[in-house]
């Protein structure tokens, strides 16, 4: 569990952001705290996960169950990512 949230914070970091120390700062962390997480695997603490959540909630229901919820706006990092190449080639709906 603990490393798939890291994984999960690490795909959030790479659709929302530049890089580590962009995404630290969007939540109030150090960068030397998301890159131990990200490198060693080890879940985020209760306050981080809150600081994601917060900064992006249409990753919330996916972060924490693995589901996603298109119809109420919950999509995964793919969902967005997709949606943002669509969106580039003039072929998405939204």
């Amino acid at each position: 569990m603990s490393s798939e949230l890291a994984q999960k914070m690490r795909e959030i970091r790479e659709v929302e952001t530049s890089g580590r120390a962009e995404f630290a700062q969007l939540i109030g962390f150090n960068k030397k705290t998301v890159e131990s997480i990200e490198q060693a695997g080890r879940a985020p603490k209760g306050e981080m996960l809150q600081a994601i959540c917060k900064q992006w909630p249409k990753y919330t229901l996916w972060l924490m169950t693995d589901q996603v919820d298109e119809v109420c706006g919950q999509v995964s990092p793919d969902i967005e990512r997709a949606r943002r190449t669509l969106k580039q080639t003039g072929t998405g709906t939204n």
